[in-house]
């Protein structure tokens, strides 16, 4: 079960904060010995963040409890073996160790500097909830500061009402900076299908600003941070890698258009929704949106360079416009078309493709005449080896007559002619 990472209305804060616990450390100058002490209140109620986010016929429920619990600990440790010089040099952060060999690597400051470099860029966002002047409560969740200018990347879920059917408004929400800093955002775009948003501040003092990077640059294992505010805990991050970097969301139970996210290994909490995944140079490669209410360590981000394209759409249109076809296909390699050509010898003879597996009945797939089995080769004069690359060149064309180079069995081929409608998303 999936849950989206939206912080409802809970305990304030400071409740939470009394379960914090203090920690003091005393070093003498005198010797390598370090003593260090831990003290813990005693056991408080647990902290219960009870939140459930509807989309489409899918229902995220969730309770996330955290028990705090009170020990004391105490450690000493004394090694003449270290000079107090090593130990000195390491006290004061300075290593040699600290540089990365190579970029990707992870050095001892790594994460460090990641969350340094992204950090001040990464805001707090409040939507109030009421009808008729009544509060009801407010959501909260995160966002990132892309441009001078006050435009901030979130999640459509904070700052929208995914049960409304009414189009998206131009609503006020809160913003909090870092650094203390508040202010009234605008939502200026929405589009519910990925789950991106774009809300606009204006400040006259300089904003902080965080890079994007390229997701498509990341490979499975790649070091990343989640930054953000769980349970409007502020500058809190974490860290993971990523553990795959095309789960696509037929595979999480979402229907739809097809879409893509970022699957790391990163802990994220309501209140994370929409806040910054970044590499181990502080660029943004991804917006945390939602992960796996019954498992730890899965969850998700919708890819930085899928968001870039998605902003190119809003400056564009004010909206996302996606092409349909009415196909449902499969990537094709060489260890499938070498199963499928022993199950039937009159498979066509590629090395790659797409496999077209269902056509559906009155689409424009259909009346360009796509047929189950076709494996699609080219695309508008451009051969193609996988979903993404067909989705990529068709890009906002609708209404526009594509070309489309299928084979068939017994290697026959067929070039076709499709005109893309736009896609209706709750398909």
């Amino acid at each position: 079960m999936l849950r989206f990472l939206l912080n409802k209305p809970y305990r304030s804060a400071a409740a939470a904060a009394a379960g914090f616990f203090a920690v003091a450390a005393v070093a003498s100058s005198h010797s390598a010995e370090a003593t260090v002490s831990v003290s813990l209140p005693p056991p408080r109620h647990f902290l219960s963040t009870p939140a459930e986010l509807i989309l489409g016929d899918y229902r995220f429920p969730s309770l996330f409890s955290i028990p705090l619990a009170g020990f004391p600990l105490r450690h000493s440790f004394v090694d003449s073996s270290v000079p107090s010089a090593t130990l000195n040099k390491e006290a004061s952060g300075k290593s040699e160790d600290d540089s990365r060999c190579c970029p990707g690597c992870l050095g001892r400051k790594s994460i460090v500097k990641a969350a340094a470099t992204a950090g001040p860029a990464v805001v707090n966002i409040s939507v109030a909830h009421g009808i008729h002047g009544l509060m009801l409560g407010k959501s909260i969740g995160s966002g990132t500061i892309i441009d001078p200018d006050g435009t901030i990347l979130t999640c459509a879920h904070v700052v929208v009402d995914f049960q409304s059917t009414r189009g998206v408004s131009k609503g006020k929400v809160g913003v909090t900076l870092q650094d203390g800093r508040e202010f009234e955002g605008t939502v200026v775009n929405a589009d519910l299908h990925s789950d991106i948003a774009v809300v606009k501040i204006k400040s006259k003092t300089p904003l902080p600003v965080a890079k994007l990077g390229s997701s498509s640059k990341l490979q499975p294992g790649d070091w990343v941070v989640a930054l953000g505010c769980p349970l409007s805990l502020q500058n809190t991050i974490t860290s993971g890698i990523v553990s795959c970097v095309d789960r696509k969301s037929s595979d999480l139970g979402l229907g739809g258009v097809r879409r893509e996210y970022l699957q790391t290994d990163c802990a994220i909490n309501e209140g994370n929704s929409g806040g910054p995944l970044v590499n181990l140079d502080g660029e943004v490669v991804g917006i945390n949106v939602m992960k796996v209410a019954a498992a730890d360590g899965l969850s998700f981000a919708v890819p930085i360079d899928s968001v870039v394209k998605i902003i190119e759409h809003f400056k564009k249109r004010g909206r996302v416009v996606r092409p349909w076809l009415g196909l449902k296909m499969l990537d094709l390699n060489e260890m499938i078309v070498a199963q499928l050509k022993e199950r039937d010898d009159s498979f066509p003879d590629v090395s790659r493709g797409v496999l077209v597996s269902m056509v559906t009945p009155g689409s424009p797939a259909d009346h360009a005449g796509f047929r189950p089995g076709d494996v699609v080769v080219e695309f508008e004069g451009k051969r193609v080896e996988g979903v993404k690359e067909i989705i990529d060149i068709m890009g906002d064309k609708v209404g526009q007559p594509l070309k489309v180079l299928v084979k068939r069995t017994n290697n026959k081929s067929a070039m076709l002619t499709v005109i893309p409608e736009e896609a209706d998303t709750g398909r």
